[in-house]
């Protein structure tokens, strides 16, 4: 897993991201929805997670889910839009996740994309690092060193979806 090193902050290169540091895995038709490394630092110990909804339809910046910290309480938004078809119910009862592992345990929800095309929207992993450098510079007066991997690796979406098996592809994609 390749992953850029912003000060003190991981940043996975398998992922898209938002500048209000939510994350996007994609797998073919399907995303997994978190919040960055940088984001529950910010937070601070997370205490409750108010999860979305299975079948729930959101629209692209919409909240997703809220995450109470012992700082506030903080809106998710969606990255991208599309229906939730499963939700991190670990979350319930071991919020904590998202401080522990927020690229991998710690992830909120799953949805089916109502449109793929919108990842183009996104930031790929070495954007959102340099959006980092910044943000630290301006809000923390910090300058920080961005740390990169031997070889930058940001999936496309048609990698995303040649990677799959064929039969999660959706079914136009479907080779005859």
């Amino acid at each position: 897993m390749d992953e850029i090193t912003v000060g003190k902050y991981t940043v996975r290169t398998d992922r898209y991201y938002t500048k209000e540091h939510e994350w996007a895995l994609i797998r073919g038709n399907k995303a997994w929805i978190g919040i960055t490394d940088y984001a529950q630092k910010e937070l601070g110990d997370i205490v409750y997670v108010d999860l979305p909804s299975v079948g729930q339809t959101y629209e692209s910046a919409d909240t997703i889910a809220n995450v109470e910290s012992v700082k506030n309480v903080a809106p998710i938004y969606s990255p991208l839009s599309g229906t939730v078809v499963e939700v991190n119910q670990q979350l319930i009862d071991e919020p904590h996740l998202i401080n522990e592992s927020p690229y991998d345990d710690g992830w909120i929800a799953v949805i089916e994309l109502s449109d793929p095309m919108e990842v183009e929207d996104l930031m790929p992993a070495q954007d959102y690092a340099e959006l980092l450098v910044e943000i630290i510079k301006d809000e923390k007066g910090e300058s920080i060193s961005l740390e990169l991997p031997e070889e930058e690796i940001t999936p496309s979406v048609e990698e995303s979806l040649e990677a799959l098996p064929e039969e999660e592809l959706p079914y136009e994609e479907k080779e005859k």
